[in-house]
């Protein structure tokens, strides 16, 4: 199969979909594969490394779309990108799609077989695919929002992990999964008061036992809630339905009791938010100010570590890639039938039923396309 691995072309980033090793492996498969000039030089990674591995380098990317048969990408395509994908070609991407209708529609209309590595599946109903980066994003969360509440930008001026004689800063974590664990560990290790909430008992006993006495757990409520958002310096959004839009847990009215200067950091940005404030940002300019509340809703927040992310990316991707690769996507997913999970639009249909429903799209159903 000829494969191709766009550079990036999202604000801020500097992950790519491929690395010198997993081009190596692909090759060693007997898959030719295309990179694109300069698209590893966010991780350290240069042509020359990627030509050493056994691929071609190309200079534009649009020969890429045009001839390539899969294309490998970090970020949804952007939509200079969308209008070169084509019928028959495979999508291998985080693709984020049911609160973006724009490029849905724009997937639907090219005809392409788009694979979502946010919602293939893997034993237990875990994500495998998305771990890696929810760990990441989870521990970048604390980073930022300990920035944010700096008074320089616009925040409360807390240090999160106090001093002696002063009060640490009090942190609260709205969804206890991969995000909010990872999240919990790094504001726990600063010192912070952490509080987590989450709607599932065994989860919060789980984290409860974990934790122990280096963070607080509670069951999310709507009074629950309120009662934390008036004490919290900084509110990480980490909830998720796998596929479909994030449930608005804060709306602006409850913005009013909280403190001002506090920090509201949406990790859930990319499926829409958990804040009803939310808008998405960027790395070049990543929060706004509303209501008297910091804002940080940075869509790619992995990014900023770009060889990390692309490394432990690469870790959960590359057997799957290597996969399709080898036994065209159908017959892949056909045998595995977490990978056909990520199947989120094919031949000019929506086949993800959250994103069908959250969109108005008439459902073509994962095992009609591959019967």
């Amino acid at each position: 199969m000829l494969i191709g691995c766009p550079r990036e072309t999202k604000n801020s980033e500097y992950r790519v979909g491929l690395t010198p090793e997993s081009t190596e492996e692909l090759v060693r498969r007997g898959h030719e594969v295309w990179i694109e000039a300069h698209a590893g030089l966010g991780i350290g990674a240069d042509d020359e490394r990627y030509r050493s591995a056994g691929a071609t380098i190309i200079e534009e990317a649009a020969q890429i779309f045009e001839r390539c048969e899969m294309i490998v990408k970090v970020k949804e395509p952007q939509p200079g990108e969308r209008q070169q994908l084509r019928e028959g070609q495979i999508l291998y991407a985080y693709l984020h799609l049911a609160p973006d209708p724009e490029q849905t529609a724009a997937l639907v209309e090219s005809g392409v077989t788009a694979i979502a590595y946010e919602t293939v599946t893997g034993a237990g109903g875990t994500l495998p695919l998305l771990k890696p980066m929810s760990q990441v994003a989870g521990r970048m969360s604390i980073q930022a929002g300990a920035t944010a509440l700096e008074k320089v930008n616009g925040g409360r001026g807390v240090l999160l992990g106090g001093v002696p004689g002063v009060a640490p800063g009090t942190v609260l974590i709205l969804g206890g999964g991969v995000v909010g664990f990872n999240a919990a560990q790094m504001a726990a290790g600063l010192g912070a008061d952490v509080t987590i909430m989450d709607n599932n008992p065994e989860a919060l006993e789980r984290l409860s036992l974990h934790f122990e006495s280096r963070a607080k757990t509670r069951l999310s409520n709507q009074a629950n809630l309120l009662d934390a958002l008036t004490r919290a310096d900084l509110v990480i959004g980490s909830v998720l339905i796998p596929g479909a839009a994030t449930p608005r847990l804060v709306t602006r009215e409850m913005l009013s009791c909280m403190q001002p200067g506090a920090v509201l950091v949406d990790v859930a940005i990319d499926q829409g938010g958990c804040f009803e404030t939310s808008r998405p940002t960027t790395h070049e300019d990543p929060t706004f100010i509303l209501d008297g509340i910091v804002h940080y809703c940075v869509g790619n927040m992995p990014g900023a570590v770009a060889r990390t992310s692309t490394y432990a990316l690469n870790n959960m991707t590359l057997q799957r890639a290597l996969k399709i690769a080898d036994l065209g996507w159908k017959e892949a997913m056909r045998q595995d039938p977490h990978l056909a999970n990520g199947l989120n639009v094919h031949a000019g249909r929506v086949t993800y039923p959250a994103v069908a429903e959250e969109l108005g799209y008439e459902l073509l159903p994962i095992k009609d396309v591959l019967a």
